[in-house]
């Protein structure tokens, strides 16, 4: 849900400073870069964290094939909605057959490149070589708004690479302190920290693409996991305890996890992009270890609980997104570490008045960032 919706804003934000723009078809060179991915996992250590992370991902793909029943009905009727959120919100490229094909169409219709936010300079795509920006020609404006190396320290290999490519990138800002830190240890370039581009919008801005009336009647915890933490759960089925609340999870996401169909009270199917924000602005309460959840939580000044995914040592470990954004927006301690008890958590109230205020200056801050970068080589209505 949070790589669709932050590739949206990035598009939406673009329409409303009246900068023409598309996001590029990679259909046709779909193929290259999954070969270039599953090469670079095929030297990767068996017991690298990288390579035990995506054997996660790739046993929810042999699942997703192979199973029936309630998971693959599932999986099925949310495909169908992301599916139809792409085809209806998108402004979508023509499509381009390999990279210099793409290389030679910036020269004659783009005057700038942005690549978009999210972990889109993890190893496996700096191997990939396509969010990386290297086929945008020397004349060509490039832009990186907000991306994340999903990690605190890169494999020497792909810090190797690295340093290239974020030479060559003309404007650069990241969404987390370590980012900023792994650009300047390669390059002695000083970046920016700017927000996701979620975080331009504010609660009601997100409104005019989902429904106004709740998707779900009654009160109910939304949980939305996408690691096997067992304390999360746990808390989320106290919580319910506490306060009377059923259990709503999004769940099977990036892989099956089992757990989940065992404390959840319910696990609706036909949940898009669209339907996930829905479902967030009418929860009591939010319990999640998604930085995109607790984004639209915070949006939409809801009780939420926010867990690691990771232990803080895991290399791949996306904690720092987390503590970054809420301690730049005065949430800090927010993140549950095992100890607390819900009547504990329960204790600790949001100041959104004043959270909101500062999520106002980063907002701001980013926005001045984006302008300026495209106001390089692009002649905008700024």
């Amino acid at each position: 849900y949070g790589s669709m919706l932050q590739s949206y804003a990035t598009q939406e934000i673009l329409d409303k400073l009246c900068v023409e723009n598309e996001t590029i078809n990679i259909d046709g060179l779909a193929k290259q870069i999954k070969f270039s991915k599953l090469c670079y996992f095929a030297k990767a250590s068996l017991t690298s964290d990288i390579l035990i992370q995506k054997w996660g991902v790739a046993k929810n793909v042999l699942r997703k094939k192979l199973s029936g029943g309630t998971y693959k009905s599932l999986v099925e009727k949310r495909a169908v909605k992301f599916d139809e959120f792409k085809r209806d919100r998108f402004h979508v490229s023509e499509r381009y057959g390999s990279k210099s094909e793409l290389t030679e169409k910036c020269r004659e219709k783009y005057s700038s490149v942005l690549v978009g936010s999210d972990q889109l300079w993890l190893p496996g795509n700096i191997a990939a070589d396509y969010y990386t920006l290297n086929f945008v020609p020397k004349e060509v404006n490039s832009i990186a708004y907000a991306t994340s190396f999903g990690m605190k320290e890169l494999p020497r290999d792909s810090a190797k690479k690295a340093k290239i490519f974020l030479n060559k990138i003309k404007h650069i800002s990241v969404r987390e302190k370590s980012g900023q830190d792994i650009v300047y240890k390669l390059t002695g370039r000083k970046v920016p920290v700017v927000c996701d581009p979620t975080l331009l919008f504010n609660g009601d801005e997100w409104l005019k693409i989902q429904q106004e009336e709740p998707i779900l009647k009654g009160k109910y915890i939304l949980c939305y996991f996408l690691g096997k933490n067992p304390y999360a759960r746990q808390f989320a089925s106290e919580l319910k305890k506490e306060t009377g609340c059923r259990i709503v999870s999004l769940a099977h996401l990036d892989e099956y996890i089992k757990a989940d169909e065992e404390f959840s009270d319910e696990i609706p199917l036909s949940i898009g992009p669209a339907e996930f924000l829905n479902l967030v602005r009418n929860a009591e309460y939010v319990c999640t270890d998604s930085f995109h959840s607790s984004v639209f939580s915070i949006l939409y000044k809801k009780v939420f609980f926010a867990f690691r995914r990771y232990t803080k040592e895991t290399k791949q470990s996306t904690n720092n997104r987390l503590d970054n954004l809420f301690e730049r927006i005065g949430l800090s301690g927010r993140i549950q570490e095992g100890a607390e008890t819900v009547k504990e958590a329960l204790d600790k109230t949001i100041d959104y008045d004043s959270v909101h205020r500062e999520l106002d200056k980063f907002r701001n801050e980013s926005l001045d960032y984006l302008k300026a970068s495209l106001a390089d080589n692009v002649s905008t209505d700024l």
